[in-house]
């Protein structure tokens, strides 16, 4: 599971997303409201744990412009004790839950496991395209009677090929949304990448393939 953890108090990111990592979770962490939107919007994510209090932008109205959007990933607002008003119009804007500070780490975890079930009620656990299936569960990727099972970043990358079928991604682009913004990995290692699931695509003989365009990046279609 993946998730967009926003708050610019820099111990209490680093506490949490320690926390969230031990517990098997892929954190990405921003400081700020505007980068919180630019991360929900360009990423796909499990849960998104925003802050009100930001600077830049506040959580609230990162909140109201996903939902704008018409972008329904979870959300678990943190508030200060205090902010009654911020709690109602947080949940009437959309937010599934809220958690007030200061809390303690193992009601933090307790709400991002509910804020995660309330999820998979209307996320499925398996993704379809063509012939091939992706199961989110354990990293599988499945196909005319046979399956393959993936590296993390091998999921990652498959996961977004399938989630925006036909749209094509920039090597560069790739980078930054299956390693990380920060990440020390080179353009040469998405190729690698492609390289294996195109590999695993044929094995499964599937009917869908991940086609390039020069200068123009890479996308999940079907088999010409």
């Amino acid at each position: 599971m993946k998730l967009l953890f926003a708050e610019d108090e820099p111990a209490m990111s680093e506490a949490v997303a320690d926390i969230l990592t031990y517990h098997h979770y892929l954190v990405d962490t921003v400081s700020n409201g505007e980068d919180a939107l630019h991360y929900a919007l360009s990423d796909t994510y499990d849960g998104l744990i925003l802050d009100i209090m930001m600077p830049k932008l506040d959580g609230l109205s990162v909140l109201k412009e996903l939902r704008r959007r018409q972008i329904h990933t979870p959300v678990l607002l943190l508030t200060a004790r205090t902010e009654i008003e911020d709690r109602i119009l947080g949940l009437d804007l959309g937010a599934d839950d809220y958690l007030p500070k200061p809390f303690a780490m193992g009601e933090l975890l307790a709400r991002v496991r509910a804020m995660l079930r309330r999820r998979e009620e209307y996320t499925p656990d398996t993704l379809l395209c063509g012939n091939i299936a992706l199961d989110r569960s354990n990293y599988t990727l499945s196909g005319n009677g046979h399956s393959f099972s993936l590296s993390k970043l091998e999921f990652q990358l498959m996961e977004l090929f399938m989630l925006n079928q036909g749209i094509f991604f920039s090597s560069e682009k790739l980078l930054e949304r299956v390693w990380g913004y920060d990440t020390d990995a080179e353009i040469g290692t998405v190729w690698v990448y492609i390289s294996y699931l195109r590999k695993k695509l044929a094995a499964l003989d599937a009917d869908m393939e991940i086609h390039s365009k020069r200068n123009i990046g890479y996308a999940l279609e079907e088999r010409l």
